[in-house]
């Protein structure tokens, strides 16, 4: 037998094994346009390679093949870190339209994850987005509507539902959701998030009122890294690293921290399928630019559950969780006896997928996705609402708009700045 022939029959045998396995792997672009064979190591581009862009260049398993930003420099030393090969781009719609990008990852300010991520999924790419998931909750209904039209994986990238030390609890979320799932609280709850809790709002994610217009360095694209928020003339503190206390772009520590802190409160809660109905603030007038702070954020759910966002944190002996049977404080302690062995005769939580290289590669959807990561979402563009306002708001779930406040709802999905649009 020749040597060709062995090879073409050892070949054979391989694939007929592993086709009886049901192992059989199909090459990329005999199944068309966004499978990715099991076997495959995923591609990855990066729109907005400043710190947190750069920061997730490595990860075990993809290979950053495109990076983009308005930014000359941070593109440069994105460029050095990855080494030859990479391709740079100016304008993100470019970096998407690349056939070998498999996921988008999206690490610009906040008023730039909705239409980017829309972009994306109308361009058969999955989707990496760093929190909070939009600006606002009209782009996260847009996102969600993209997202499943095109039958993309969507990933949002806070983690402490599925995993990690969730913050001052010192363990992870998984037997607090154990603890609520088995009644020993009581119902309804009310959590408390503050620094005596375990938690830092990050209070000086807050704005300038006194900017003075400047030039605009030569590496930097202002007009480009504005997109779709209102034109204020340049200053370097709208921008980059203190971005977030101006509400065109964030939200100050709220928009900052708030997805990592609320959402697996949302998961643990059970309310992944709806919002709250009210929203109360006690806080300072807020300036119409800059992000100020807030004494306390309460968000009230229809049967009763509530959620503070505490700002002062003036009570030190403050529960975590506190239900009519009992309480459980920072450090996973509890007022309950013998809880460590009465959690270990309950069943434990629904299974999750927590690696999004697994989701893209068997299309199976992503734990913190585009539908629960929205709720939670929500939940900080409400508070910024109410904040905003410096009113009490009441809103409707179902419908997701305010219940007879025109203003409130304005700006659930004010208009953008030309040419940029949902």
């Amino acid at each position: 037998m020749k040597s060709s022939e062995k090879n073409s029959r050892r070949r054979f045998i391989k694939n007929a094994a592993a086709v009886a396995a049901g192992i059989y792997i199909v090459p990329r672009h005999v199944l068309g346009r966004g499978f990715i064979a099991p076997s495959d190591q995923l591609t990855k581009g990066i729109v907005g390679v400043g710190g947190m862009g750069r920061g997730h260049i490595p990860y075990a398993g993809t290979r950053v093949v495109a990076i983009c930003d308005v930014d000359k420099n941070h593109l440069a030393q994105a460029a050095k870190m990855i080494g030859s090969g990479v391709k740079t781009f100016h304008d993100h719609r470019e970096l998407i339209a690349l056939p070998e990008v498999d996921i988008v990852h999206i690490a610009t300010p906040p008023h730039w994850h909705g239409l980017i991520s829309i972009d994306a999924a109308n361009a058969g790419k999955d989707i990496w987005c760093e929190k909070p998931m939009t600006r606002t909750i009209g782009e996260g209904k847009r996102v969600i509507e993209a997202v499943q039209q095109n039958k993309r994986m969507f990933r949002l990238n806070t983690w402490f539902r599925f995993e990690d030390i969730f913050y001052g609890m010192g363990t992870t979320v998984r037997p607090i959701k154990k603890l609520v799932e088995s009644g020993l609280l009581g119902w309804p709850l009310t959590v408390t998030i503050s620094k005596t809790t375990g938690f830092d709002w990050k209070f000086y994610w807050v704005g300038k009122t006194n900017l003075e217009k400047m030039p605009v360095p030569p590496e930097l694209d202002y007009d480009r890294w504005l997109g779709p928020a209102p034109y204020k003339p340049y200053n370097p503190h709208r921008v980059h690293q203190t971005f977030r206390g101006y509400w065109d772009y964030d939200g100050g520590g709220l928009g900052d921290m708030g997805q990592h802190y609320i959402d697996p409160v949302q998961y643990f809660l059970g309310k992944d399928n709806t919002s709250p109905v009210l929203i109360e603030v006690d806080a300072e007038q807020q300036n119409w630019d800059a992000v100020g702070t807030f004494r306390k954020l309460t968000f009230t759910y229809d049967d009763g559950c509530k959620i503070i966002l505490d700002g002062e944190a003036k009570d030190p002996d403050a529960a975590y969780i506190s239900g009519p049977k009992g309480k459980l404080f920072k450090g996973f302690k509890s007022d309950i006896p013998n809880l460590d062995q009465k959690l270990a005769m309950m069943p434990d939580p629904e299974p999750q997928v927590t690696n999004f290289l697994d989701s893209v590669k068997y299309r199976k959807t992503f734990a913190l996705n585009e539908m629960n990561g929205f709720r939670s979402c929500s939940i900080i563009n409400l508070g910024k609402i109410a904040l905003r306002l410096g009113r009490t708001l009441h809103f409707d779930p179902e419908t997701q708009l305010f219940i007879n406040d025109n203003e409130a709802n304005y700006l659930i999905n004010p208009p953008m700045r030309g040419p940029w649009h949902l």
